[in-house]
């Protein structure tokens, strides 16, 4: 989510840059959207956070970070500007702090603790190392952000305090969860990448502002405050739509099973161990009173740690 300044240069502007990330947030405010009729009840609950739209997800927040991580060296390349990177970080940083103290109070089940804007922070602090070592380097280390992960996690960094780091198991539960590991890779592919394509020229080319009726480039430019408006505005759209077009009722545990079970399938792949699981689950949900709050995504922290502990519990029984 960089502003205007990160991709000026004394050359002007790179035009496409801002058309690429105006095409992402577009991109972003769909899916979004697809969490808004999920928790109004219209599409499956699970929706948002299976199969392809999953993907999807993944693929719009690599899509920010390969563009801040080349904004940051297009902005910093001639040397470190800090009053610029001091006024981006402390709007980007000041915008996460928003997000999760809005979220905290709104969505108690599902706050935001580390997300999207988060990461670009942290990752962006992180990229002023990177600024004059090697292409090779930096991609390189990219490589190891994106496999660390896979070779390395532990219920050690469950909690909330060390899961932003991207060695958990089992995170606690968030609307946008954008840990710094995988997710540092695509922000330093995007830092290696202009440290091989800028110093060449390659992009002297498309060096020029795009066009005043370019309307993605405009939301490119803005994009910041295009982020902090766009949910409340589907929201509202789909909370006024919901007055005149209810959705259909629900059966929560119908919901509930049909959701965990196509979870459980995709890491264990034995559905009468997933029935089993799910049907567990189901039970000692309702018998520590916590199933409607997780339902309607408002468990409180307290809450999400007995949800943990079930699902601990049945995973060690039904093994």
């Amino acid at each position: 989510m960089n502003e205007a300044t990160a991709t000026v240069t004394k050359s002007g502007r790179i035009g496409f840059l801002d058309t690429w990330r105006g095409i992402a947030l577009i991109a972003m405010a769909s899916y979004h959207f697809t969490w808004d009729l999920a928790m109004f009840g219209y599409i499956p609950p699970e929706t948002p956070t299976e199969g392809l739209w999953r993907l999807y997800a993944r693929a719009i927040a690599s899509s920010f970070l390969f563009l801040a991580g080349f904004s940051l060296f297009l902005a910093h390349r001639k040397g470190i500007n800090w009053p610029a990177f001091g006024k981006r970080f402390a709007m980007v940083a000041g915008a996460a702090l928003l997000i999760s103290v809005a979220t905290f109070f709104a969505v108690p089940g599902g706050w935001i603790f580390f997300g999207i804007l988060h990461n670009i922070a942290v990752a962006s602090l992180i990229g002023l190392i990177f600024l004059r070592l090697p292409a090779v380097v930096t991609l390189a280390v990219a490589v190891l952000a994106f496999l660390a992960p896979i070779y390395f996690s532990s219920d050690a960094f469950n909690s909330i305090w060390l899961s932003w780091i991207g060695f958990a198991t089992a995170p606690p539960r968030s609307n946008d969860y954008v840990p710094v590991l995988p997710f540092l890779a695509p922000f330093l592919a995007g830092l290696g990448v202009a440290q091989i394509a800028v110093p060449r020229g390659w992009l002297d080319r498309y060096r020029k502002p795009s066009g005043k009726r370019n309307l993605l480039a405009f939301f490119g430019r803005h994009s910041l405050s295009f982020y902090l408006i766009h949910q409340p505005v589907l929201i509202a759209l789909v909370y006024l739509g919901s007055i005149t077009f209810p959705p259909p009722p629900v059966d929560q545990v119908e919901a509930y099973k049909k959701s965990c079970e196509a979870s459980c399938m995709q890491t264990q792949n034995n559905l009468d161990l997933c029935q089993s699981f799910c049907g567990c689950t189901l039970e000692k949900l309702h018998s520590e009173n916590v199933f409607d709050a997780m339902m309607a995504n408002t468990a409180s922290i307290e809450q999400q740690s007995k949800i943990r502990d079930v699902a601990a519990q049945c995973s060690a029984e039904v093994q």
